[in-house]
């Protein structure tokens, strides 16, 4: 049976939740993202490691996002953007009066918040897809899921788990997606500019580095 909001907050320490309260708004969220620093390991944290540890990387900060809107008062909805030769993107997504907006980590500088102005989930991947591509210059985004409601896995406590919560990505793998392209239209796509991979890469942190 699935529980409570207010039984399911209770797992975070007081202070946890004070937190995350702080943050006010998914703008806010965003923000506490954007200053957490990036890593490429390969790990799956729950919120409270992320707390912890000061880290995290995209499918980490966008469940801790989706966590962080749950405490103030949305769903907590993950939604996955799906590439071909490239990674896929996992968000935390929202709606405010009827419009879809986005939270998200990335290495990539555009591929992080979205305003709630988008009128479908369609319209929000698309607004992805101009700066979505691989580090050979290639435009990879191809399909999105539908969202996935993280309150399902409450059982599992995927908010305050000390162990990796690879369940939800696994999860995500096995869901259907939507076509964004005809193979028509991925066959005729263009490589980005410099210029542009110049900005989006903008303190992209390399395994290199």
């Amino acid at each position: 049976m699935m529980r409570s909001n207010r039984q399911v907050l209770d797992n975070f320490t007081p202070n946890e939740v004070r937190t995350l309260r702080r943050l006010k708004t998914p703008a806010g969220v965003q923000r506490f993202l954007d200053d957490l620093p990036y890593h490429l390991a390969d790990t799956a944290w729950s919120p409270r490691v992320v707390l912890r540890n000061g880290t995290a990387h995209c499918l980490e900060g966008a469940i801790f996002a989706a966590a962080a809107l749950r405490v103030l008062g949305f769903p907590p909805l993950l939604w996955d953007l799906e590439a071909d030769q490239d990674t896929d993107h996992v968000l935390a997504i929202f709606k405010v009066r009827g419009f879809w907006g986005a939270v998200a980590k990335s290495n990539f500088t555009g591929c992080r918040y979205r305003e709630p102005v988008y009128r479908t989930l369609r319209e929000l991947a698309m607004s992805y897809f101009n700066i979505y591509f691989n580090l050979r210059g290639e435009r990879t985004l191809r399909r999105y899921s539908r969202p996935v409601d993280l309150s399902k896995f409450d059982h599992r406590n995927w908010m305050t788990s000390e162990a990796g919560v690879w369940f939800i990505p696994e999860h995500l793998c096995e869901i259907s997606h939507a076509p964004l392209l005809t193979p028509n239209q991925a066959r005729r796509l263009t490589r980005v500019d410099a210029r542009t991979r110049a900005a989006e890469m903008f303190g992209h942190v390399s395994k290199n580095r």
